[in-house]
């Protein structure tokens, strides 16, 4: 072996031995996402978007379903020796390819999924919500702790141009101390045998599923953290759609500054809105966090107009995952880490519990 070729075979068998973290650093490698869950929102939302990546790619696919893996293998190029399924996927420890999982499961296999790719020694983004309880939520934070991995949940709207927009005009005091927010979200949900209408799998109903983005809009929005919570809840047993899970959910937050936020979700309306107002006016989204499609209006020194944002040079899927790489890369924490998701999951059971019992709750 000449000495070029042995250079050459050293530099190949040490790569493949760095620690993840090591090889995570490699100039100009794009970190290696794995796709765990091959439903409609990981197919055809997420999936496409690594093609607008500058950090991120697909090497990787997890489901419990073979034909899912064959066909979206085949498409995206991911070979057989990548593809696994539930039972199979501890196996992904041993693929130097794959930097992070993306947990994309009915909620309930979320903290299995995630303290299995932690021990695997892989980083994770998790969807929203990040668990059914607090409790597997914490237990997902100590499980990525303790293997030194990061954790980040998929609050897409953090990266989406208008709400980027809205939460710099309210911080920079273009409307003054927030007052009041209103915050609605929900849609008309169809198919009963579905798991989000199954309280085992989705561990609540429209407030699990859809109220989150009104609950995390709140706290974004003010930047602060509730003390006080009141709710109720409305739903119709006799439907079917709704024998385990609950449709609407009406709830209040208080917040330290005196700031209020009147919230709203619901399985058997559409909408998907928010205002935050304050002295000097307001700033308007409708719709607020939808897929696509977002408007923003503002009213400043006694005018109402249509605001659009700066150009971003990503939309809020492919910004997302590009994310989570960049932090990996440079050893910073996600703006949106398990912790986030914690606090929602806390207030989640507040509120379910302030609904349940009929009284305010002190959080």
């Amino acid at each position: 072996m000449d000495e070029i070729s042995k250079r050459t075979f050293l530099a190949a068998g040490l790569a493949a031995t760095l620690p993840l973290s090591a090889r995570a650093a490699e100039p100009g490698r794009k970190l290696g996402y794995a796709i765990l869950g091959l439903g409609y929102y990981a197919t055809k939302i997420i999936m496409p978007r690594f093609a607008e990546c500058e950090h991120s790619k697909l090497v990787a696919l997890v489901s419990g379903t073979p034909e899912k893996l064959k066909t979206f293998g085949e498409q995206y190029g991911v070979p057989e020796s990548h593809r696994y399924s539930y039972e199979t996927f501890d196996k992904i420890a041993d693929n130097p390819d794959v930097d992070i999982v993306y947990v994309i499961t009915p909620n309930s296999l979320h903290r299995v999924f995630t303290e299995r790719a932690a021990k695997a020694g892989k980083h994770v983004m998790c969807e929203k919500p990040m668990a059914t309880t607090s409790a597997d939520a914490e237990a997902m934070i100590a499980a990525c702790k303790k293997a030194g991995r990061k954790l980040m949940i998929g609050y897409r709207s953090r990266f989406q141009a208008h709400n980027i927009e809205a939460i710099k005009l309210i911080r920079e005091g273009a409307i003054g101390p927030v007052r009041a927010i209103s915050a609605d979200a929900g849609f008309t949900i169809g198919d009963p045998t579905q798991w989000r209408l199954d309280k085992a799998r989705s561990g609540g109903g429209s407030l699990m599923d859809i109220g989150i983005y009104s609950l995390n809009a709140a706290r974004y929005l003010t930047g602060e953290e509730p003390v006080a919570i009141n709710a109720f809840t409305s739903t119709d047993h006799s439907d079917v759609r709704f024998k385990t899970v609950e449709d609407i959910v009406s709830f209040q937050l208080l917040f330290p500054s005196g700031a209020t936020a009147n919230c709203y979700s619901a399985y058997s309306a559409n909408f998907n809105r928010y205002r935050a107002t304050g002295p000097k006016g307001f700033v308007d989204l409708d719709p607020a966090t939808n897929y696509e499609g977002q408007s923003m209006r503002v009213r400043l020194n006694g005018q109402t107009s249509s605001r659009e944002p700066a150009p971003q040079a990503k939309n809020q899927f492919s910004a997302q995952l590009d994310h989570l790489s960049e932090c990996i890369l440079t050893g910073r924490e996600p703006i949106v880490p398990g912790e986030e998701g914690l606090k929602d999951m806390r207030l989640i059971e507040a509120i379910y519990r302030a609904a349940r019992e009929g009284r305010t709750i002190k959080v």
